[in-house]
């Protein structure tokens, strides 16, 4: 007569075979929980990100922009909104770019460039189409007015038509969203050789190397008149040193490799993001993240776009040429650009050039006349189709006939606490 279940299962064999059985249904349970907590970790982090669906349309038809070519180029914009969670930082009515970064990433993904637009550069912002249908008149003025006055597109417009680089993805960060990121990351170094104090910004901090958090570093990045001297182009330059700081601690800290700390800064990054459809999800994301994972810090560069006081107003700056458009030609041609450390100057002046290695040509000098470019003509305005076509021909010929200038900027590996 056979044995009973249960006294098969007080033999060893019955014992170990009943542990196995709850070890599986542990296992399974527990791959269950998993698939379903990272399916709803992905959703989660799908759903943080705001997509701008209005930004394409109003971009108009793909003819009507500059010609798609090797590489890829990113516009970063640092809103100044001061809409919702953004209140503490002032009551100033609408928003303009606080700061606006293009990033050029080259074709074989082994460099990468960020060239910062002086928000006060006077340019010609052109013709807009706003989400209700109107169609606002082209003018003269300040780079950052374009986004108050027709937003995300205008601001690609018009940085089109200055540079004639197609833009093809866009990013849109604002101050809350920049803080959660810096926090999710355990901060970034930053280095001051004096104490800085600035209500303004929020900021108060002693000298030397230490690790700001979320809201010292928009303090930092924001802080004008109380560093330097007060000018946006100092400014920019502390951007860019901050940027490459943040290179080094995401590359050097293993937060893209270690899952418990990439999930906190993808929840911050996601949620703290405007972004075009090209970028609306968690997969197109990562496939830019990991496509850019091989690239050292070192291959890295940040920039200002040359410029120099505009002409009519030593407060305005505006765009230094040729150097600008050799700078832009490079870049349309995803050709390397090289940059050198800033040097002190012997005395703050903001007449100083802030980057480029090479003078004005005569040549450039008759171009910018011939369009009405500022600085060359005593009475600006809006550029003529006619003569801009004249000018873009006399400048990429000029650009193409001097050598390529050596530009202020910073890498992203060097220290902080080296730059002059």
């Amino acid at each position: 007569m056979g044995r009973s279940r249960r006294d098969r299962d007080k033999t060893p064999g019955g014992h170990r075979r009943r542990v196995l059985l709850w070890i599986s249904v542990g296992l399974g349970l527990l791959l269950v929980v998993a698939a379903g907590t990272a399916w709803l970790g992905y959703n989660k982090l799908n759903g943080n990100i705001h997509t701008d669906t209005t930004t394409d349309r109003l971009l108009g038809p793909s003819s009507s922009r500059p010609t798609q070519v090797n590489g890829e180029n990113i516009l970063l914009i640092g809103s100044d909104s001061r809409a919702g969670a953004n209140a503490a930082y002032g009551t100033a009515v609408g928003a303009r770019s606080d700061t606006t970064i293009l990033l050029h990433i080259s074709r074989d993904r082994r460099r990468a460039v960020g060239v910062s637009i002086p928000r006060d550069a006077m340019v010609d912002v052109p013709a807009c189409t706003l989400p209700d249908g109107r169609v606002t008149a082209p003018y003269l003025g300040m780079f950052n007015s374009a986004f108050e006055q027709g937003g995300t597109a205008c601001t690609i417009r018009t940085v089109e038509q200055m540079t004639d680089i197609r833009i093809d993805h866009f990013v849109v960060v604002d101050f809350t969203g920049f803080k959660k990121m810096i926090d999710a990351i355990g901060g970034v170094d930053v280095c001051l050789s004096k104490p800085v104090v600035d209500k303004d910004s929020q900021l108060d901090l002693p000298a030397g190397r230490q690790n700001l958090d979320g809201e010292q570093a928009l303090g930092y990045v924001r802080v004008r008149y109380a560093l330097g001297d007060g000018s946006d182009t100092e400014r920019m330059g502390r951007q860019q040193d901050f940027l490459s700081s943040l290179v080094q601690k995401v590359e050097s800290s293993g937060v893209l490799l270690n899952p418990t700390r990439l999930y906190p800064l993808l929840d911050a990054a996601t949620s703290a993001l405007t972004v075009d459809p090209g970028l609306n999800t968690l997969n197109k994301l990562y496939d830019l993240a990991s496509s850019l994972s091989h690239m050292p810090s070192g291959a890295t560069e940040f920039l200002t776009a040359p410029r120099e006081p505009y002409a009519y107003d030593h407060n305005r700056d505006q765009l230094q040429q040729p150097e600008a458009n050799q700078l832009f030609q490079q870049l349309r041609n995803d050709e390397p650009v090289t940059v050198a450390p800033p040097q002190p100057s012997p005395s703050p002046s903001a007449t100083t050039p802030a980057s480029g290695s090479a003078s004005p040509s005569a040549g450039a000098s008759a171009a910018a006349a011939l369009s009405g470019a500022p600085g060359a003509s005593p009475s600006p305005g809006p550029v003529k189709a006619a003569s801009a076509d004249l000018t873009r021909l006399l400048s990429v010929g000029v650009a193409a006939a001097s050598p390529a200038p050596t530009f202020t900027g910073r890498n992203g590996a060097q220290d902080i606490c080296s730059t002059p």
